[in-house]
C-alpha cells in the first residue's frame, strides 16, 4: 500500500533536490531539481527546445510537442503540434487537456481530411465537454474540481501554415528577421484573455451588459467577478454552469446570485499565419515567462544565443529577473522548495520552435511525442 502511494506521488511531484539519480535520459529530457529540460530535439521542419520549472507544490503547467501525423489516418496531414496548458486551482484540468486535446485534433483532422480552424475549434470544444463530464462525475465526492481550470495555447504547423489557438494568457511570439536590417523583431501571434487588458474588460462588459460587477478590482488586480483574471479557459465549470456554483463548493468560489449564462468562455481565439522565409522561430510560453520578460527581450535572447538549451536559458533569465525583483541572488532563489517558490514566481513552461523554411514543404518525417517534464499520467482522472 505504501509503495503504491509513493509511486503515485512520484508521478505527480518532481524531486525537490538536485541529484544525478533525478535525471532521466536525454531521449525524454533531463531533470535537475525543480527544472526539467530538453535542450534540443528535431521536429518536422526544424529543431526545438523545451524547459519547465516548477513553483507550485503540484506542477500546474503541462505541455507537449507532437511531430508527425496530425491525423488518425496514415495519409496525413503531417506537421508539428505544440501545446502549453497553464493550470490554476490544481493540476487536474491541464493534465486532462494534455491527455485529450491532441487526440481530439487528430480525430477531427481525419474526419475533415485536412487541418483547419474548424478542426482546431472542434478539438477545443470536445476537450471542454470531456472535462465537464469529469466534473459532473466527480462532483458528489470531489466538488472542488469545479473550480479547477487551465489556459490552453496551441500551435499547429502544417502545410506551410501556422495556426495559433488560445484561451487564457499564455503567449506565442514569432521572431521575424527584417529584410532591410537583419534585425529580428518580436511579433505576438496569440490573443490573450486577461482582464488586466482594457479591451478584454470591454468585451466582458459587452457580453454581460446587465452585470455592472462582471469585472472588479480586487487587491489592485482586475478579476472576473472578483475571482479570476482570465475571461476564457478550459474547465472553471463553476463560472460556466450555475449548477456547480453552490454547496458544497467552497464559499470563496460561490456567487451571491445565480447566473443565467456562462460567465467564462472556452472558445479559443484562432489565427492563421502563412510561414514566410524571414520567420525564424516561435516562442510558446505560459505567463510565468512573460511576467518576467517582454516579447522583444525573449526574442533577443533566442536570437543572440546558441539553439541548444535555449528554452532552459529563457527560464534562467526569467528566474534571474524574479530574483532581482525580490533583491535576492539567483543562487538563493534556486534553493527555495516548491510551494514556497510560488511566492517568488509561477510555474514556467517554454517551448522554442525553430522554423527551417526550406523544409516547410516536407510531407513526412520522423514522429516525435514529448511532454514537458517527461511525465505521463493515467488517461482517466
Amino acid at each position: 500500500m505504501l509503495s503504491t502511494l509513493m509511486k503515485l506521488l512520484s508521478a505527480c511531484l518532481w524531486p525537490s533536490s538536485s541529484s544525478s539519480s533525478g535525471k532521466s535520459s536525454d531521449s525524454t529530457g533531463k531533470q535537475d531539481g525543480l527544472l526539467w529540460y530538453k535542450d534540443s530535439g528535431q521536429h518536422l521542419i526544424g529543431e526545438f527546445s523545451m524547459a519547465v520549472v516548477q513553483a507550485n507544490n503540484l506542477l500546474e503547467d503541462q505541455s507537449q510537442v507532437e511531430s508527425g501525423p496530425l491525423s488518425t489516418l496514415d495519409s496525413g496531414p503531417y506537421g508539428t503540434f505544440i501545446g502549453i496548458y497553464d493550470g490554476h486551482g490544481g493540476p487536474e484540468t491541464s493534465r486532462f487537456v494534455n491527455d485529450h486535446l491532441f487526440q481530439h485534433l487528430k480525430r477531427f483532422a481525419a474526419e475533415h481530411a485536412c487541418m483547419s480552424v474548424d478542426v482546431i475549434k472542434k478539438a477545443y470544444e470536445a476537450t471542454e465537454e470531456g472535462f465537464l463530464g469529469v466534473v459532473t462525475k466527480q462532483w458528489p465526492t470531489k466538488p472542488q474540481i469545479a473550480a479547477v481550470g487551465s489556459c490552453c495555447l496551441v500551435g499547429v504547423i502544417c502545410g506551410g501554415m501556422l495556426y495559433i489557438a488560445n484561451v487564457g494568457d499564455s503567449r506565442a511570439v514569432l521572431g521575424r528577421a527584417m529584410k532591410a536590417t537583419g534585425e529580428v523583431i518580436a511579433l505576438q501571434l496569440s490573443a490573450e484573455h486577461n482582464v488586466s487588458i482594457e479591451s478584454v474588460r470591454q468585451e466582458m462588459h459587452s457580453l454581460h451588459p446587465d452585470d455592472s460587477h462582471i469585472v472588479m478590482l480586487k487587491h489592485n488586480v482586475w478579476r472576473v467577478k472578483g475571482l479570476i483574471q482570465i475571461s476564457r479557459s478550459i474547465g472553471d465549470v463553476y463560472l460556466k454552469k450555475a449548477e456547480f456554483n453552490k454547496e458544497p463548493l467552497y464559499t470563496k468560489y460561490r456567487l451571491r446570485e445565480p447566473f443565467k449564462r456562462p460567465i467564462l468562455s472556452g472558445e479559443p481565439t484562432i489565427t492563421e499565419h502563412e510561414i514566410q522565409p524571414q520567420d525564424q522561430f516561435l516562442i510558446f510560453a505560459s505567463d510565468g515567462l512573460w511576467e518576467q520578460l517582454s516579447n522583444q527581450e525573449a526574442v533577443d535572447i533566442v536570437q543572440n544565443h546558441p539553439r541548444n538549451g535555449i528554452a532552459r536559458r529563457l527560464v534562467k533569465m526569467a528566474l534571474q529577473e524574479a530574483a532581482k525583483k525580490r533583491e535576492m541572488r539567483y543562487s538563493d532563489l534556486k534553493k527555495i522548495e516548491r510551494g514556497v517558490r510560488r511566492h517568488f514566481h509561477d510555474d514556467i513552461t517554454v517551448v522554442v520552435i525553430f522554423l527551417d523554411t526550406n523544409q516547410v514543404s516536407s510531407v513526412k518525417g520522423p514522429s516525435l511525442s514529448i511532454r514537458g517534464g517527461g511525465m505521463t499520467f493515467p488517461k482517466k482522472l
